[in-house]
């Protein structure tokens, strides 16, 4: 088969590699697209712990087309996206049902070979089987969903909350459909990417600006989300939260990114300051939202190439071209 091979950092190749066959409680997957994010150009980068030299590509779905001697809930030709987490069962997180933060976390694309290729291994537990109605080749789009569906557990947004958003690249653009569907008041969104906050505004929310200074907002808003991952991005938008609000740190950060916070403010307002990581216990309710149409994939997914040209769908996402770039084995 072909496959998109990160064998170090800063080198991909096409390569050609032997067809993978599943071991008794896994799946192969005939692979019907597969989305780039951030998470792949920090493995291109050399971070994010991947297992160099891998097969990238943690969102994808397609058509099962072998199955191992234990599956009994799938079969051949059976429709699917995957879930990448890949948990230990064992450590003290995954007892208390944070497998998220296992102590001995993989995924598939990024410790296993991933959808990045014609075909993909996967256990049966992580598949989803999807309706008819849904195209196969747009359900890349489940698993940054599903992330953005945790991002919203962790909120536990009330209804009426004003909401700030800093990003509108797939990940920001997600969290302002969720916004709109669960009760905001307001979502003001920020951005330096003019392209990217005509599509925010296309998708109906309050206001848009370059900065978030040039908004009117007096008091700050009761949730502020950095979906970006720019250290100055998160420093300005701390200082944007209302009292009792909540700041939540969704975007990947660098490693050495640092932020200032005033504690005598967290305390005397009672802010939150909290995190959302990856996927828990939330793909199968985005893969049933997806299927109810919560998002439009004709907006969010702006590339199609196919596999050949994996390292320049790589280039076109680092210049930050468009929305969501995906590859077509």
């Amino acid at each position: 088969m072909k496959a998109a091979v990160v064998e170090a950092p800063g080198r991909i190749r096409i390569a050609t590699l032997a067809d993978p066959a599943p071991g008794p409680h896994e799946v192969v997957i005939d692979v019907a697209a597969c989305g780039l994010c951030g998470t792949d150009l920090h493995i291109v980068q050399g971070g994010c712990a991947a297992s160099l030299p891998v097969v990238p590509g943690h969102e994808f779905a397609g058509e099962v087309v072998g199955t191992g001697s234990g599956v009994t809930r799938l079969r051949v030709g059976d429709r699917v996206a995957v879930d990448p987490s890949l948990y230990c069962q064992e450590c003290r997180y995954c007892r208390m049902g944070r497998g998220n933060l296992c102590d001995r976390r993989g995924a598939i694309g990024v410790t296993a070979a991933g959808g990045a290729a014609e075909y993909a291994l996967a256990p049966a537990a992580n598949c989803v089987r999807l309706p008819e109605h849904v195209d196969v080749r747009d359900a890349p789009l489940i698993e940054p969903l599903s992330c953005a569906v945790r991002g919203y557990d962790v909120l536990g947004s009330r209804l009426g909350a004003d909401v700030l958003i800093y990003g509108s690249g797939t990940m920001g653009l997600m969290m302002l459909e969720l916004a709109k569907r669960t009760g905001a008041g307001s979502v003001d969104v920020v951005d330096v990417n003019p392209a990217r906050l005509a599509t925010a505004r296309a998708l109906g929310c309050t206001r848009t600006a370059a900065s978030a200074q040039e908004l009117e907002q007096a008091r700050g808003w009761d949730v502020v989300i950095d979906a970006t991952g720019n250290a100055a991005a998160i420093q300005d938008g701390l200082g944007r939260v209302a009292k009792a609000g909540t700041f939540l740190q969704f975007g990947v950060s660098e490693l050495a990114a640092t932020a200032t916070i005033e504690p005598y403010r967290i305390y005397h307002h009672e802010i939150t300051i909290t995190g959302s990581m990856a996927v828990l216990h939330s793909y199968e309710r985005a893969a049933e939202l997806f299927a109810a149409g919560v998002l439009d994939p004709g907006v969010f997914i702006s590339h199609r190439l196919p596999l050949e040209r994996y390292p320049e769908a790589m280039d076109r996402f680092r210049a930050g071209e468009g929305c969501k770039i995906v590859v077509v084995p």
